[in-house]
């Protein structure tokens, strides 16, 4: 079995270079490190994790909280936890996804056994118990997503205000006046109390009225079955409606299809904007979907780096970062038509 002394000679460095980048405690110069890397992988090198975590006290594991049994992976999802993992491992961490689900008890044996040096926090509630058992623990943790009161915790997040504010400012610009709002219908699911709807319902309320605009919110059921019956909902609520926001990605063809059977076009008739997704979303449904694009990857990145920055001691001010969403225009918004 290949040693760290081997692994130096093979990358002629140091022993002491090659425990740097085992265990991440020296920053070491790019070119270096690939080296080191390179001759591990020739060598067969494997570092003892349980042996590093005992010497050290740290385990260099990042635990993602998600809960993963009531809400899947979207593609906004993907693009954090692919690159909050990415960047964990350069920066000599790795990310563990901890599906949790509504008990204290299991999220107390994580964090009390030691298993994880921080915790990342997704899907998080406006009250969320999750925050604060981290907090009443001493655990260090960061949240993606805020709770009601986030002053004294350390987030990264959508910028669900701004959003709403610049989709309905493109939407008007176009001649929009009559315009609905899509969420999730979580009624009666463990996500009851989401932020990111909630957040985006009151904002969009607020904007309409300071506008002096008529506020029409319809929560969607699963699917594309669901976004038919929104469709339906808007209409019966507003038979002049000319355009819609949804933030809801797997509803989005339901919503086109329940439009088209009321005999309406999109977006001749009703233009449609869907919030916090993507381009490939958007790309799913005919015809293509204009998009306010969720900064997934960025997120994934930051959310790592300053939790990271806490543990490794860097940094010392609690991050309270909020990135907005981009609007991609595709084929699904046009100018407004009276009917």
């Amino acid at each position: 079995m290949a040693t760290m002394q081997d692994v130096a000679t093979r990358a002629g460095v140091s022993i002491a270079t090659v425990s740097f980048v085992v265990n991440g405690t020296k920053n070491v110069s790019p070119g270096t490190r690939e080296r080191v890397t390179a001759a591990m992988v020739e060598l067969g090198f494997r570092n003892n994790v349980v042996a590093r975590a005992l010497a050290s006290r740290r385990t260099r594991i990042i635990a993602l909280l998600f809960p993963s049994l009531e809400n899947r992976l979207g593609s906004t999802a993907l693009q954090f936890v692919s690159a909050a993992a990415s960047r964990a491992s350069e920066l000599g961490y790795h990310l563990v996804l901890w599906p949790d689900g509504t008990a204290a008890d299991d999220l107390t044996d994580l964090l009390s056994g030691g298993l994880a040096d921080g915790v990342l926090v997704m899907e998080v509630m406006m009250k969320d118990w999750r925050i604060e058992k981290l907090v009443e623990m001493s655990v260090p943790f960061l949240s993606i997503g805020r709770t009601e009161h986030p002053e004294s915790m350390s987030f990264v997040d959508m910028d669900f205000e701004n959003t709403v504010e610049e989709g309905l400012d493109y939407l008007i610009e176009l001649g929009h006046s009559h315009i609905g709002l899509v969420v999730e219908d979580l009624e009666g699911s463990p996500l009851v109390g989401y932020g990111p709807h909630i957040r985006t319902e009151r904002a969009y309320r607020s904007s309409m009225n300071r506008r002096g605009l008529v506020p029409l919110v319809v929560a969607c059921g699963p699917s594309a079955a669901g976004g038919r019956a929104a469709a339906r909902d808007l209409l019966a609520q507003n038979p002049g409606l000319t355009a819609v926001m949804i933030m809801k990605d797997d509803s989005t063809f339901g919503l086109v299809s329940g439009l088209t059977s009321a005999g309406l076009v999109v977006p001749d008739d009703v233009s449609i904007l869907s919030i916090a997704s993507s381009n490939e979303a958007g790309a799913a449904t005919e015809p293509v979907l204009s998009t306010m694009n969720a900064p997934g990857h960025e997120l994934g990145k930051l959310a790592v780096e300053s939790l990271i920055g806490q543990l490794d001691g860097v940094t010392v001010v609690q991050p309270h970062v909020l990135l907005p969403c981009v609007l991609h225009v595709a084929d699904s918004t046009t100018v407004a038509r009276a009917r």
